[in-house]
């Protein structure tokens, strides 16, 4: 399965300041995700934020968030059965593209719910992190066996593009390079 920028969504989880101060890899996380967001927006690809617990884990930092609709806030670990998100996740929609917090919890539950439901997931693995090493690594491992594509920015950038011919390709170049 390869992706369509018009049949596709980017889904950021999570990615939120009390949350990225535990996690090791937070600088690339919020780079990368912010890299997906950012050519979301040049080649209209559809944009999901959530947050888990707001008043908790307090907001998306302002750089990434102001790229994304605002956040749908959530209780539940799973982005699915979330209003805002399963009003998103219409008909039109093949696939997810996922980046967020934490790997092994709510990247996890969602991608599966997303899986059950029939829908391709997409898991950006340098756009994703959790707090201990083996969380993240078994998350992964777990994904993919359930039928998640585990692949990076980079190469979700250039298969919504799909051609250098495509009249954003040097501006999505630039993300890569810059």
């Amino acid at each position: 399965m390869r992706l369509e920028s018009a049949t596709s969504v980017i889904c950021v989880i999570d990615v939120q300041e009390r949350l990225l101060a535990a996690m090791p890899d937070a600088e690339r996380v919020v780079a990368r995700s912010r890299r997906l967001a950012e050519a979301a927006c040049l080649l209209d690809v559809k944009r999901l934020l959530t947050e888990q617990y707001p008043r908790g884990l307090g907001p998306t930092p302002a750089g990434l968030a102001a790229l994304l609709p605002p956040p749908i806030a959530k209780q539940t670990f799973s982005c699915c059965g979330c209003e805002g998100f399963d009003a998103a996740i219409d008909a039109s929609v093949s696939a997810v593209v996922i980046a967020g917090l934490e790997t092994h919890v709510c990247v996890t539950q969602t991608a599966l719910d997303l899986l059950g439901r029939g829908i391709g997931v997409f898991v950006a693995v340098d756009a994703v992190a959790s707090r201990h090493a083996i969380d993240h690594e078994v998350a992964l491992r777990r994904l993919e066996s359930a039928g998640a594509v585990l692949t990076t920015s980079e190469a979700v950038l250039f298969e919504w593009c799909r051609t250098a011919d495509h009249p954003q390709f040097q501006s999505v170049r630039r993300l890569v390079i810059d």
